[in-house]
């Protein structure tokens, strides 16, 4: 919360909730985007038909966790209710360079991976642009151009890189602007980019590059983070999330670990009820499972000592379940035909007008 705090206080970034027409959807009902860049233009243009897309990546090192429902189903629905084109970078030379995998067939390997299990999220493949570099090649023409505007300075103010790092580094942030930039090479100039607030950085370095050249600036919402199982940040190091390949026994032993606020005793929690805030089995329920109506039942009969905080993470083991089980049936239909109609590949470039 204090990143979102400081991109409105510090950075210029808008509050969200101070829009008055945003989505009827519950990533904005609930407000779990807390600001934006220009999200109110992005919005209008979107009801009035132009033709809309998102950029939304994706860390080839990463795996993904509850922690991306949000901007998953946020993606989703733009795609269903608005027809939007998809676009998912999958940062394989990024994991390279920084040193997250050992080698880039093992960044190959791990984006194939996680291309495969986005499908099965329920993004459509016909309308759904995955971005693999290693094999959509030409985005490095397009950083290339772009980085004739971007000078060694602004990268060392905005990342802090140094002479010992290596120049992968340096250079990346131009192949991320050319990643957001992209739809706008295909005809598609209304942009949303949904981000965390640690990512920001990155889009400021894009919406600067979108006016050096003939772009239009793309839209950013900044997505709250909601914390781990034990209410620390989610981390694969610290097994404190719920992973979306993770099967019932997994589930059942980092749910029964989470933070409760429950009492001590049955029956001091019968007499004095539980705190939901506390909760992190509330907390999820409520953020990502439950509408308003059920909540608040929820959260009136735990204050009272009616729900016991082993019913409350029993009953989010129903949800969690319900979620991952879903997508992991869903995965062994991806095949290699769906999958190609979702990659995005390169096209040959017509050289023989210029001969």
């Amino acid at each position: 919360m204090e990143d979102n705090l400081k991109l409105v206080e510090r950075f210029g970034a808008k509050k969200i909730s101070d829009l008055k027409e945003l989505p009827d959807f519950y990533t904005f009902n609930k407000q779990l985007i807390y600001s934006h860049r220009d999200f109110d233009k992005f919005f209008k243009k979107l009801q009035n038909g132009e033709k809309s897309a998102i950029v939304s990546g994706f860390n080839a090192s990463g795996t993904i966790h509850l922690g991306h429902k949000v901007v998953f189903d946020t993606n989703l629905f733009f795609q269903k209710k608005y027809d939007c084109q998809l676009f998912i970078p999958i940062s394989d030379d990024e994991s390279y360079v920084a040193g997250k995998i050992d080698n880039q067939e093992q960044g190959l390997k791990y984006a194939i991976t996680l291309a495969k299990q986005l499908l099965a999220y329920g993004f459509d493949p016909q309308k759904t642009f995955i971005i693999i570099d290693q094999i959509y090649t030409n985005i490095y023409n397009l950083a290339i151009k772009l980085s004739r505007k971007l000078t060694l300075s602004e990268i060392r103010a905005t990342y802090g890189y140094e002479n010992q790092d290596n120049p992968g580094l340096f250079f990346y942030p131009t192949i991320q602007s050319a990643h957001v930039l992209l739809p706008q090479e295909f005809g598609i100039k209304n942009v949303l980019v949904p981000i965390g607030p640690d990512e920001d950085s990155h889009l400021r370095i894009a919406r600067d590059l979108a006016n050096r050249f003939d772009y239009e600036k793309p839209s950013v919402i900044h997505l709250k983070f909601l914390p781990g199982l034990d209410g620390q940040k989610m981390s694969k190091s610290k097994n404190n999330a719920i992973f979306l390949m993770d099967d019932e026994r997994a589930i059942n032993k980092k749910v029964n670990k989470a933070i409760s606020g429950g009492k001590e005793t049955v029956e001091e929690h019968r007499e004095k009820g539980g705190d939901p805030q506390k909760d992190m089995s509330f907390q999820y329920l409520k953020y990502l499972f439950l509408d308003e109506k059920e909540t608040v039942k929820l959260e009136e009969e735990y204050k009272k000592g009616k729900i016991l905080s082993g019913e409350m993470k029993n009953l989010l083991k129903e949800h969690l379940l319900k979620y991952t089980q879903q997508t992991q049936k869903a995965l062994e239909n991806i095949d290699i035909e769906t999958l190609d109609k979702a990659l995005l590949k390169n096209k040959e470039i017509d050289y023989k007008k210029h001969f």
